[in-house]
């Protein structure tokens, strides 16, 4: 892949996170969380979908693993206060006392968030303004599942579990330093388990970057990218909420 290529990628995603910002700051008075949410996971999406396109496209994976770092940090001081992930309100409903409506608005947003950034970018794709566009793929199941479907649920529901325990844990921690735990860890995981899973973990993101496998195995897709991340955080949640409080 030609360094130019790469830098054009660079560039469009950000732009998308300076877009995004901008359309948060303009929303500042009365942002509402279904906004934010939808915003955020636009952002999260875009960019994902154009990472993992990189990816394919031929990028070295130690390149790769550190533009998923740096991207992961810079959603994260960039979106702070949306979760921007389906199991993240998923926990918040669960643990946290937050109504059921609330949480299926922000569930909503996030979905909605994850097919704009899908079909934004298949318009951006067809532009072949960058060499990796031009190989984009429009239609069909890419098959990310590299291993059994068992196998897969339980790597999904492992790392939701780890995901969702760390940012338990790491809650107390300045925002600052939380954020580059929060991207080691991901950055961690997606080296674990990308070449099998993608070690996506997030419903709506998942939703975004493989469309058509739901379409084509619907049943499938949605118990290891759908379920299995959804399991994984109620376990965290209840453990976490009624188990340790009781022997501690």
């Amino acid at each position: 892949m030609a360094v130019g290529g790469l830098w054009i990628s660079l560039l469009l995603m950000a732009g998308i996170v300076a877009a995004v910002a901008l359309c948060r700051l303009a929303a500042r008075r009365r942002p509402g969380a279904f906004l934010r949410e939808l915003l955020g996971t636009f952002q999260i999406c875009a960019c994902t979908n154009e990472l993992c396109l990189l990816a394919g496209a031929g990028l070295p994976p130690p390149a790769a693993l550190a533009l998923t770092y740096g991207f992961t940090v810079l959603h994260g001081l960039t979106l702070a206060g949306s979760t921007c992930n389906p199991c993240g309100t998923l926990q918040q409903v669960w643990a946290d006392g937050a109504s059921l409506g609330a949480g299926g608005l922000r569930v909503g947003a996030q979905f909605a968030g994850a097919v704009l950034a899908r079909g934004f970018m298949h318009l951006i794709w067809s532009l072949e303004i960058a060499e990796p566009h031009s190989g984009a793929p429009w239609r069909g199941c890419s098959d990310p599942l590299q291993t059994t479907e068992t196998q897969a649920f339980f790597i999904e529901l492992l790392f939701s579990a780890v995901f969702q325990l760390a940012v338990l844990q790491l809650h107390t921690i300045h925002p600052s330093f939380r954020v580059h735990f929060i991207a080691l860890l991901i950055t961690m995981l997606v080296y674990s388990g990308g070449n099998l899973t993608g070690a996506i973990f997030n419903p709506a993101l998942a939703f975004s970057l493989h469309p058509y496998c739901f379409y084509d195995k619907f049943l499938s897709y949605s118990l290891v990218y759908w379920i299995a991340p959804s399991l994984g955080t109620i376990l965290v949640a209840f453990v976490w909420g009624e188990i340790l409080p009781r022997i501690s």
